[in-house]
């Protein structure tokens, strides 16, 4: 699929990029990617794949906006109280860029309906704030060979992880359990999730066009209290209830 003269001005800045080219723009083009949670997270990495020119995106989230959201979700506005995230982000990210196709998914992604929403995405954008979810999008990625972009947030503290099945370890090699979820509502500073986003859609379009190195293997951990990043190396298990049956 070629690019049109209003696609390579819009996109000249990154076209410039060394390695990235035309071909990485038609590329972008050419991609779909499945955003999985409109929140603090969701928002923010929806916001700059469309800016880049991902061809497709799928926003899939059930819930609606509330109040308590608007220091961090910022596709959602006072006016927009009450309305399905997913319904309010897909008419601002079309007024923002009409080139990207929008889908928007308002349910809660389950066993019975996964392969349904992301069967045929080339990325699964992992914005959730629920591990149960984390996982079932984990178990599907690794078992359809699905790249996985993983950031979680909480407070001022962050992580991230790219993860490739057959190549990388999983959430699941990395987490053995689903976390101890903290009781009530996860506090946050609304620029962390926008930071945590945006190296994810870094990630995203380095999968979608093969510029640079990826974070697999790997795990960031972001400290903003005392701005300290931390990287660590990462191992399959040799147990992975994930990993060690769907790759044999």
């Amino acid at each position: 699929m070629s690019l049109s003269p209003s696609e390579l001005e819009r996109y000249d800045r990154q076209i410039r990029i060394p390695g990235f080219g035309v071909e990485g723009q038609r590329r972008l083009k050419n991609s779909k990617v499945a955003v999985v949670g409109i929140g603090g997270l969701g928002c923010a990495a929806a916001t700059y794949l469309v800016a880049a020119g991902v061809g497709k995106i799928i926003l899939i989230d059930k819930e609606r906006f509330e109040l308590s959201n608007l220091n961090r979700q910022i596709l959602g506005y006072q006016r927009d109280l009450g309305r399905l995230k997913v319904e309010v982000a897909k008419a601002k990210l079309e007024a923002f860029n009409p080139e990207v196709e929008i889908e928007a998914v308002p349910i809660e992604l389950s066993e019975k309906n996964v392969e349904d929403v992301i069967d045929d995405v080339d990325v699964v954008v992992d914005c959730l704030d629920n591990w149960e979810t984390r996982f079932l999008i984990n178990d599907y990625c690794v078992l359809k060979d699905i790249p996985l972009v993983h950031a979680a947030v909480s407070e001022l503290y962050g992580q991230i992880t790219t993860i490739l099945p057959k190549k990388s370890p999983c959430l699941k090699c990395i987490f053995y359990k689903i976390p101890v979820a903290q009781a009530g509502a996860i506090p946050i500073l609304g620029a962390v999730p926008a930071v945590l986003a945006s190296l994810e859609v870094v990630e995203t379009i380095k999968l979608l066009t093969g510029i640079g190195e990826p974070l697999i293997g790997r795990m960031i951990f972001l400290d903003f209290r005392r701005m300290i990043f931390d990287t660590i190396q990462l191992s399959k298990r040799s147990d992975c209830p994930t990993c060690s049956v769907k790759l044999k």
